[in-house]
């Protein structure tokens, strides 16, 4: 399947519809798939990552290094 005939096609088609069901449908996928993974978390979730950033700005930051070598004792 060569994507740009595929676009193509699909391009012809929708210019070809009058069917407003089948346009929403499509509008649909496309915010689905553009949809922000962010919105997508838990309020946990965002909780976790939002303490993360306030220790990262304060320099409260463990370098990757660190971990690696307490990793490597453990395996």
């Amino acid at each position: 399947m060569n994507i740009e005939n595929t676009k193509l096609e699909l391009i012809q088609r929708l210019q070809k519809t009058k069917d407003k069901d089948i346009l929403l449908k499509i509008r649909k996928v496309f915010e689905e798939e553009s949809a922000d993974w962010y919105d997508e978390l838990s309020e946990e979730e965002k909780k976790e990552i939002e303490l993360g950033i306030r220790q990262a700005n304060e320099g409260k930051l463990v370098s990757h290094e660190s971990v690696m070598a307490k990793l490597k004792k453990w395996h």
